[in-house]
C-alpha cells in the first residue's frame, strides 16, 4: 500500500508523476513568458499573473529570472491550462506555416532564376501573375547574379513570388 492510500480508494499520484506534472506546468510557463505580448493579453489571466509574466520578461538573467519563472509556474498551477496551451500551439502553428511559405517562395525564386523559360511558364500557369513583368524581374535577377551585384531585383522577385503564393493559397 502506497503512502496516503486508503484501502479500496484510488491511489494518489506517485512522486514521479507529481514531478512530471510540475515540469509540464513549468515548461508551459516558460513558453508563456516567451510568447508575444498580444497573445498573452488575449488570454483570460489574473492581473497578478500578467504582472509576473511582464516582470519575467524584463529580467535578463541569473537567479532572479529562475525564481520569477518558478513564481509564474506557481501562479499557473491553479488555472485551467488547456486554453493557454491551445493559444500557444496556435502561435507555433502560425509560425510554422509562415516559415513553410517563406521556404516555398525561396524555392520558387531559385527555380525561376535557374530554370529559365520553363520555370517561368510553370509559375505563370500555376499562379495568376503577369508574365511580362515577372519575366523582366527574372532576367534582372539573373543578370545581377552573373555580375555579382547586390540582389535588389532578386528581392523584388522574391516579394512578387510571395504575393503570388499568398494569393494562390
Amino acid at each position: 500500500m502506497r503512502r496516503r492510500e486508503l484501502p479500496g480508494g484510488i491511489a494518489p499520484p506517485s512522486k514521479t508523476e507529481l514531478k512530471r506534472q510540475a515540469q509540464a506546468v513549468q515548461d508551459l510557463a516558460d513558453r508563456l513568458i516567451e510568447a508575444p505580448a498580444e497573445v498573452v493579453s488575449r488570454l483570460d489571466l489574473s492581473d497578478k499573473l500578467y504582472d509576473a509574466i511582464a516582470l519575467a520578461r524584463r529580467i535578463r538573467g541569473g537567479g532572479a529570472l529562475v525564481r520569477q519563472r518558478q513564481f509564474v509556474a506557481k501562479l499557473m498551477r491553479g488555472l485551467e491550462l488547456d486554453p493557454i496551451r491551445s493559444a500557444l500551439e496556435a502561435v507555433a502553428d502560425t509560425a510554422r506555416l509562415d516559415a513553410a511559405r517563406f521556404r516555398r517562395a525561396e524555392r520558387w525564386r531559385d527555380r525561376l532564376v535557374e530554370g529559365g523559360e520553363a520555370a517561368l511558364a510553370e509559375f505563370t500557369a500555376e499562379f495568376s501573375v503577369e508574365r511580362v513583368a515577372l519575366a523582366r524581374l527574372v532576367s534582372a535577377a539573373v543578370s545581377e547574379r552573373r555580375r555579382g551585384k547586390p540582389a535588389g531585383a532578386g528581392r523584388k522577385l522574391f516579394r512578387q513570388v510571395q504575393v503570388a503564393l499568398a494569393a494562390g493559397d
